[in-house]
């Protein structure tokens, strides 16, 4: 089996498991710790660029959960956000946003030939994609938290000693 290469691994570990582990022995339940991460992953996924942080920080704030660990995991996924704009605006025309063409030269072409109808136009697209993301969000929290839960009780139980994880955060 291929073993990730030292450096990646000792960054891994640094940065995310020990931050885990910090929490876990900080009392802080696998559970609230699965919502954590699912949250940073499903709001690292919202299609409008810049807004991730503010996001995060706001859920994390309203829900009393750690800041670093849903930040770290948001700038993870960051390049997930990327890769998901183009099908959840895509997917955003089918719940009635308009069509427009997400070719960079054409985009500029039209911004360049208007730029308060091409805002204007593009406002209805990134709408588009924000239902998408708002009909599929919670389907994949859900996935998502379901399965994080068991590795991080499993982790708990390995490195706090937990014998018995409360099923409650």
């Amino acid at each position: 089996m291929n073993q990730p290469a030292p450096a990646l691994r000792s960054w891994w570990k640094r940065h995310v498991i020990d931050l885990i582990v910090a929490q876990l022995r900080q009392g802080i339940t696998p559970e609230k710790i699965a919502l954590t991460v699912t949250l940073g992953i499903v709001l690292a996924m919202f299609p409008i660029l810049g807004s991730t942080t503010l996001l995060c920080a706001g859920a994390a704030l309203w829900l009393r959960l750690n800041q670093p660990l849903i930040q770290l995991v948001n700038y993870l996924c960051y390049p997930l956000q990327f890769l998901m704009l183009i099908p959840l605006y895509r997917a955003g025309e089918w719940l009635g946003a308009p069509h427009l063409s997400l070719s960079i030269p054409q985009l500029m072409e039209r911004f360049k030939a208007g730029p308060l109808q091409f805002i204007a136009d593009f406002a209805g697209v990134a709408l588009g994609g924000v239902g998408a993301w708002c009909l599929g969000a919670p389907l994949v929290g859900a996935v998502l938290y379901f399965m994080l839960r068991p590795p991080l009780r499993l982790l708990a139980a390995r490195t706090v000693g937990i014998r018995k994880i409360p099923r409650r955060s």
